[in-house]
């Protein structure tokens, strides 16, 4: 493929956002449907700190939606290496190290197998201590591969790969 039709492809990819969707480094702002899968795959903190929040009983929002001990603490572990994606997206600017860059590039990797890693420990969870209930385990699975789907299909997502912010002039 030549270089001008490589430009004319690109300018079409962006042809259907405004200047409002992107960002001070004239990137494509992060696609919600990142910030969908990073909420599912950090759900045990995001329920972590709602429980700290909660003045009176610190222990019963993660009891309500963790009966079993064990269970929140597999999510806990499981979120890990969405704790990581946060990370290196909060690090994602201009002069930002190699490592973040090489990262970012890998980001859908990272994405999919912490959604597979977190299947795996659910299912090995049902199975090994028995956690959860088999209709709340096929549910998270479906939901788990509607976001591998979303990783994999989404246009936006592959437009915020390609990118990463450089410094631009004044």
């Amino acid at each position: 493929m030549n270089k001008h039709n490589s430009n004319k492809e690109n300018r079409n990819a962006y042809a259907q956002y405004s200047v409002e969707d992107f960002d001070n480094f004239d990137c494509l702002k992060l696609s919600k449907g990142l910030y969908l899968t990073l909420l599912f795959i950090l759900r045990g903190y995001i329920i972590w700190i709602m429980s700290i929040t909660n003045m009176r009983d610190k222990v019963a929002i993660i009891q309500w939606f963790y009966p079993e001990p064990s269970s929140f603490y597999l999510s806990l572990l499981s979120g890990v290496l969405g704790l990581y994606i946060v990370l290196i997206i909060s690090l994602r600017r201009p002069d930002a190290a190699h490592w973040v860059k090489v990262s970012w590039r890998n980001c859908r990797l990272l994405l999919i197998s912490a959604l597979c890693f977190d299947l795996l420990v659910n299912w090995l969870g049902y199975f090994y201590w028995q956690l959860a209930s088999l209709p709340w385990l096929f549910s998270e699975t479906l939901i788990a591969l509607s976001l591998v789907y979303f990783v994999l299909r989404s246009k936006r997502f592959n437009l915020n790969l390609q990118e990463f912010p450089e410094k631009l002039s004044d």
